[in-house]
């Protein structure tokens, strides 16, 4: 597995955890991009000025955007402009 100069513990963190790494060769940007484009969304749509008084708070409003608006109401361009549950379904 490559290692990493931001956190080099991370294969015996991973494996501590029961967890395999996964990464694919040098150069492919396109791995992560899924990832990458949903955290953007939700800095942008659920975060972007908020100031949450707790922990809790802020696990409560993202618990909420991603289970009740994100997942059931928001529409996604990439499954034909349906949200991922009217798609799953």
């Amino acid at each position: 597995m490559r290692k990493t100069h931001f956190y080099p513990g991370i294969d015996k963190t991973a494996a501590s955890a029961k967890m395999q790494r996964s990464m694919s060769g040098t150069g492919n940007c396109y791995d992560n991009a899924v990832a990458e484009s949903f955290f953007a969304t939700l800095k942008l749509e659920a975060l972007q000025g908020q100031v949450y008084a707790s922990h809790a708070d802020a696990r409560a409003a993202l618990f909420d955007y991603i289970e009740v608006f994100y997942n059931r109401q928001r529409l996604h361009s990439s499954l034909g402009f349906l949200s991922p549950s009217r798609f799953a379904a």
